[in-house]
């Protein structure tokens, strides 16, 4: 079965809980998270008749919330706004069912705070591959950037998010050659 913009309507709710945690890991804050997939949503709607018959909805969407978000970004930096922190506060009324007990509970809170370090180019790739499971292909074509610029910034997160976590004892994983002769 082929979908339409004229089945967007009814695709929405289900997919919101979705644009709604993707949004806030871009943005940061819950109301502007809710503020930006409310933005999504009627900019989706708007523009129902472009979706193409073999796009992926979900894909559209978080590509809609994306650019959405670039462009909240860039009115803001005109607007002379920055942008808020990460509310630690929000984060502690969160919990974690998968968390079995204090200690694991504390590194899933390092981790997100290492992903919210990361630059929002390294960021974005990270949560659609990571979090979000899109391949490759589908965070290049929702970002609109090649794929091996979404290889090198995955790349490059896992390395950040890594080195916060490696403890001083241990050693890197390969040592630089040292080499006399010019390349």
């Amino acid at each position: 079965m082929s979908i339409t913009g004229a089945d967007l309507p009814a695709l929405l709710p289900e997919l919101l809980p979705r644009l709604w945690a993707f949004a806030l890991r871009i943005c940061g804050d819950k109301h502007d998270a809710e503020d930006l997939v409310q933005l999504a949503c009627v900019r989706a709607l708007e523009r129902a008749h472009q979706l193409q018959p073999d796009t992926s909805v979900l894909s559209w969407m978080f590509s809609i919330v994306h650019s959405t978000w670039i462009n909240e970004l860039r009115s803001r930096k005109v607007r002379s706004r920055s942008r808020m922190d990460w509310n630690d506060e929000f984060l502690e009324t969160v919990s974690d069912p998968e968390a079995p007990n204090p200690e694991s509970d504390l590194m899933h809170r390092q981790i997100i705070e290492a992903v919210q370090k990361l630059p929002d180019g390294q960021r974005e790739v990270m949560l659609l591959v990571g979090v979000e499971r899109f391949s490759y292909k589908e965070a290049a074509e929702m970002l609109d950037l090649p794929i091996g610029t979404i290889m090198s910034r995955l790349s490059r997160a896992r390395q950040a998010i890594g080195a916060l976590f490696d403890s001083p004892k241990s050693k890197p994983l390969r040592a630089r050659p040292e080499s006399s002769s010019a390349s």
